[in-house]
């Protein structure tokens, strides 16, 4: 027996409390780290290529993640792994604060990566799920979800750099900054419980139609533009957010302004999902995808040319006013052309290419910020990644025969 609908003003509040799953899972445990790169960076000796390959690690683990996700949600259920990921990435986060040792770093960047996973795509899918309680209104709801991202960007921004100043003093004292952000990620995890426990309640696949979806395996070449383009975002996008902040400290930006930038950029993300909602809506085939990557190429291409701070606060808020619209893009492709007993396995596999662009990224950025171009030029090469992804993304169809759910 199902429980009643919530009402509109209800939904928006789930979407809301679901959002700190987005919060917990990029916008803190893969986000935070471009605050903590540069002291890090500079404490423990690291080169650009290494310190690019820390959130490689991170995406090599959410590609496992993404991997082991849909069996894990036959298994468990969405609902339990929201909660689990949001428990272990925690963990994982508090755990860094322990190590100063580059393998035990990465590997420790693997497993939040992996957990991260759990809880993202998860979410995604109870986020999906809540968009079919009130279809007018489902670009909106996932765009709360994935918005919630910006929720943990602005919570890093104002944290990360009071913990560094508090703990200046101490050997590493970039550590302090992990256990305060794994604290405020584990409060994050118990406000999940309700959204969790009354989506969990409101949805059951039932029937042999929904046995029958589920069971037929998804064909991947059907999204096939789409899913280039997506994984072109995934190796530009983290370019960008791993590297920005390190570029600002090389141009002599001040604590006290990178902390307004990070913060409007993690506002900004918040505000897309009402910026976006009817973008998402519209659009059945590839056109929201290409045209969120190409400004966000845009974006990313500002400070690399100017150290104008008007133009560097115009790039942040563009990016983080975009940039994760690009991954609710997928979802509201997936929701338009797909069964709901499909969408676990079509959101998945948008998460496998996205994982597969961002371990590429960050070590190609690093690399090419290692030789004389420096970081200005590794966000060259990003640009023109997200730009390549717009172009292959605009080729996306929606399905010949869209499928009724």
């Amino acid at each position: 027996m199902h429980e009643p609908e919530p009402a509109p003003a209800m939904l928006l509040r789930l979407a809301l409390a679901l959002s700190l799953g987005a919060a917990v899972s990029l916008g803190v445990t893969r986000f935070a780290y471009g605050l903590l790169l540069p002291p890090m960076r500079a404490d423990l000796g690291w080169s650009y290529t290494l310190a690019g390959a820390m959130n490689t690690a991170n995406a090599l683990g959410y590609l496992l993640g993404a991997l082991a996700t849909p069996r894990l949600m036959r298994t468990l259920g969405p609902a339990r792994l929201v909660l689990g990921g949001a428990a272990l990435s925690s963990l994982f986060m508090g755990l860094s604060g322990f190590f100063t040792d580059a393998g035990a770093l990465l590997a420790q960047r693997v497993l939040a990566g992996v957990a991260s996973a759990f809880l993202f795509i998860a979410g995604g899918l109870l986020a999906a799920r809540l968009g079919t309680l009130q279809p007018a209104r489902a670009g909106l709801l996932l765009g709360l979800y994935y918005g919630g991202t910006g929720f943990g960007i602005v919570l890093s921004a104002l944290l990360v750099p009071a913990a560094l100043e508090a703990a200046s003093a101490r050997p590493h004292g970039w550590a302090w900054s992990w256990w305060l952000l794994s604290l405020a990620c584990f409060l994050a995890s118990a406000v999940l419980a309700w959204p969790s426990r009354v989506l969990s309640a409101l949805h059951q696949d039932s029937g042999p139609a929904a046995a029958q979806a589920a069971a037929a395996p998804l064909r991947w070449q059907v999204f096939g533009a789409a899913l280039a383009g997506y994984a072109m975002f995934g190796v530009g996008y983290i370019g960008y957010m791993t590297f920005v902040i390190a570029l600002l400290r090389e141009q002599g930006t001040s604590q006290g302004g990178i902390t307004l930038f990070y913060a409007l950029l993690g506002a900004a993300v918040v505000a897309s999902s009402r910026i976006w909602a009817g973008l998402l809506d519209r659009y059945r085939g590839g056109q929201a995808l290409a045209i969120l990557n190409a400004l966000l190429g845009a974006a990313t291409l500002l400070p690399a040319l100017s150290t104008a701070w008007p133009l560097v606060l115009l790039s942040g808020l563009v990016f983080g006013g975009v940039f994760l619209s690009v991954v609710a893009s997928t979802t509201a492709l997936v929701r338009h052309n797909l069964p709901s007993a499909q969408w676990a396995a079509g959101i998945s596999a948008f998460t496998i290419v996205f994982a597969a662009g961002q371990i590429v990224g960050p070590t190609i950025v690093g690399w090419i910020a290692d030789g004389t171009g420096g970081l200005a030029r590794g966000l060259v090469f990003s640009a023109v990644a997200l730009w390549l992804g717009a172009l292959l993304a605009w080729r996306q169809k929606p399905l010949a025969s869209p499928l009724k759910h």
